[in-house]
């Protein structure tokens, strides 16, 4: 298992949104589909560019306008060969939150 996958994966981390400064622009975002999740709890930074499964993601609870609420955010992708789900909960007010990968699929060697 590929060790950043596999630390991701345990528990909850930090993550903050890439090139979004506003809560208009996350709903932007989030209409076309696509988010840059930042984890910022690993050397460097590890950003992942999620393409949200509309399913999954949540913004029932966000208040765009004024800047209130979360969002949760979900989608697949591929990091470094592995499967895995990208799932975060994202304050407006600060565009920052907590998130982590699901392994959907281990590549065998």
């Amino acid at each position: 298992m590929d060790e950043l996958v596999q630390r991701l994966s345990e528990g909850d981390h930090p993550v903050r949104l890439r090139r979004v400064e506003t809560p208009g622009a996350l709903k932007d975002s989030i209409d076309r589909g696509y988010v840059l999740v930042t984890f910022t709890d690993t050397r460097g930074g590890t950003e992942l560019g999620v393409r949200l499964d509309e399913a999954l993601t949540d913004a029932q609870q966000a208040d765009f306008d004024q800047a209130t609420g979360s969002v949760h955010l979900a989608g697949d992708l591929t990091l470094n060969y592995v499967k895995v789900r990208c799932v975060a909960d994202v304050d407006l007010a600060t565009l920052e939150g907590t998130g982590h990968l699901e392994i959907l699929e281990e590549k065998h060697v």
